[in-house]
């Protein structure tokens, strides 16, 4: 992505102003309303997904990279094992393993961000839901997985590794499976994590237990298997209220299905 993008503001400006200090009171309390509908939308969408796993990584790789074929076979095996797949809905790693999910018959789900470049939800998708502000967007990403499988990737898929990291050391969520996949990308932080941080004492040794490294889709998607199954316990979906309006996405039986 061109580096003259960065730094540009979302059509509205209002997550920018959002972050510009206090403004109005009438100003605020509008922009409380918005959030919470932003939240409210995505619970209602996202509620009857059952459990998930979360993907991150790059939207840069494109179709035939390494990474882009692994995160593939990842979405696959997740939803062979009966976990919706649940990825930020755009191109490059999350269009893998959406791609890898929809081609499996199972869920395939994008939380998508309003982006000045204006990202659009890949073509695996049997849900979506568009979100404005970054930290609602994180929440949903979290709030309905089991476990996260992170592909190489850059400040993004930093804070989303550092935000599930530090969720599971305070205690925040369970103890959460938490797979990077890539141990040539990852290494240097591995690295930084054990000599630097442990060392100067910013962190506890037993923190990088909380990561698991590995090249392999199938040992990842094990360590999460082994995880819901047996220390969490798969949850069942919640029904649907017919009173409320709700409705559960449909499950696909085949890839014949795809748009």
């Amino acid at each position: 992505m061109p580096q003259a993008r960065w730094g540009k503001s979302p059509k509205t400006g209002d997550e920018r102003r959002f972050l510009d200090g206090p403004q109005s009171r009438l100003v605020e309390l509008r922009r409380l309303f918005r959030i919470f509908r932003e939240f409210l939308r995505g619970f209602r969408k996202l509620h009857f997904l059952g459990p998930c796993v979360t993907i991150f990584g790059s939207a840069r790789f494109p179709p035939g990279n390494r990474y882009y074929d692994l995160a593939r076979e990842a979405g696959r095996l997740a939803a062979e094992a009966g976990f919706t797949v649940m990825t930020g809905g755009g191109p490059g790693i999350m269009e893998a393993a959406n791609r890898g999910a929809w081609e499996a018959g199972g869920r395939s789900v994008g939380c998508n961000i309003e982006l000045p470049h204006e990202q659009k939800p890949n073509d695996y998708l049997d849900l979506w839901v568009d979100f404005r502000y970054f930290f609602v967007r994180k929440v949903m990403l979290i709030k309905y997985s089991y476990g996260f499988l992170v592909f190489p990737g850059g400040f993004g898929t930093l804070d989303e590794i550092f935000e599930a990291a530090t969720l599971i050391q305070t205690g925040k969520i369970p103890n959460f499976p938490l797979v990077l996949l890539g141990t040539e990308y990852w290494k240097d932080l591995i690295e930084l994590l054990r000599d630097r941080m442990v060392t100067e004492g910013t962190i506890a040794a037993e923190d990088l237990d909380r990561l698991h490294l590995t090249d392999s889709p199938s040992e990842a998607m094990a360590i999460v298997e082994a995880y819901g199954h047996k220390v969490a316990g798969i949850a069942l979906r919640p029904k649907p209220s017919v009173f409320l309006g709700e409705r559960a996405p449909k499950a696909r039986s085949a890839v014949s299905n795809r748009r």
